[in-house]
């Protein structure tokens, strides 16, 4: 059984201008020991995917249907007690900004032990001692100095060891990372990247590794979802998405990635914005940006079809390259 199992998930907000659906329709599995990462441009849904699985939606967020089971419980509608013995302690999140997500006015130390009070049957001592081993844990220098300090006093790349500590304090089935080195140079995200995957493989824990940067996703993950519109476009291997893409949503984002043999040739941007989640189409979002969209784009959707055992995408190029191939078979 997978230890997370996502089902036809619906999330919208509710605002005065009407129903932003924010995820429509997304379902996969999470199995123990996995790094799973989605990928998409800002507003395709990746972090309300993120939210509705913690239930930490803002107030006027709520999720419409579908399911969520972690671990055997359904999550969906569970309740806040259920929740609290789960949230932190058995999924754990890293947010995108280190510093908004650390207090500034409590030192570094009352907050990492906040997490494994509230969380576990330590007591004050044995909390400081596991957030000291933490702090080693993600090579944070003299631990306890800087248990005294406060969080203006780190660097970026130090707050979100600091932020990882805390998310693994309780030694969680899941890790979900939310653009956890956006705002961190490149030196140091290799470094946030590395520290990651050796303490995924000391405790054996899944990781959603949310993102929209493909160089992430390359070096940490091992099965791959891209997102657009609220819903999954592409489903595979690492290795399937990047060297078979099957939606020409996740063409565009490999043609659009810098390489070291582009011979000078000038990158190739995805055109046009984002699709309003007010207002979605009827066919597939994507179509008016897309250069190959034909007429039924524009007014079906295409179910996500199985390219092989490891790869599913909703493009209906591949229904068409597959009726072309039949049709040159036959000849």
């Amino acid at each position: 059984m997978a230890l997370l199992e996502v089902r036809d998930l619906h999330t919208s907000f509710f605002t005065d201008a009407g129903e932003v659906r924010a995820v429509n329709g997304v379902s996969f599995n999470l199995d123990h020991g996995k790094v799973l990462g989605i990928v998409g441009e800002s507003g395709s849904g990746k972090s309300v995917t993120a939210y509705s699985i913690m239930q930490i939606l803002a107030s006027t967020g709520k999720i419409v249907s579908g399911s969520i089971k972690f671990d055997g419980i359904e999550l969906v509608g569970a309740g806040e007690k259920v929740m609290k013995d789960i949230r932190g302690n058995r999924i754990s999140i890293i947010f995108q900004d280190p510093m908004t997500s650390l207090n500034p006015t409590y030192s570094i130390g009352k907050q990492l032990m906040e997490a494994i009070l509230l969380h576990t049957g330590r007591n004050k001592q044995e909390a400081y001692d596991r957030a000291v081993e933490m702090l080693k844990l993600v090579n944070v220098n003299e631990p306890e100095k800087r248990m005294k300090q406060y969080p203006y006093e780190f660097s970026g790349g130090m707050r979100q060891r600091v932020m990882i500590a805390m998310a693994l304090a309780c030694e969680p089935d899941i890790l979900i990372a939310d653009e956890p080195t956006t705002a961190l140079d490149v030196t140091i995200q290799a470094g946030i990247l590395e520290l990651m995957k050796d303490i995924q493989k000391k405790i054996g824990m899944a990781i959603i590794m949310i993102t929209h940067d493909l160089g992430v996703v390359a070096q940490l993950c091992d099965e791959v979802i891209v997102m657009y519109a609220g819903g999954i476009c592409e489903q595979g291997t690492e290795n399937e998405i990047f060297y078979n893409p099957c939606h020409e949503y996740t063409k565009g984002l490999m043609r659009s990635i810098p390489t070291t043999d582009n011979n000078g040739e000038k990158l190739q941007p995805i055109t046009g914005t984002p699709i309003d989640l007010l207002n979605l189409p009827k066919g597939c979002p994507f179509a008016p940006r897309c250069d190959n969209a034909m007429k039924i784009c524009l007014t079906k959707t295409c179910e996500r079809i199985q390219i092989n055992e490891d790869h599913q995408a909703a493009c209906w190029m591949n229904v068409k390259n597959s009726i072309e191939k039949e049709g040159g078979a036959d000849e």
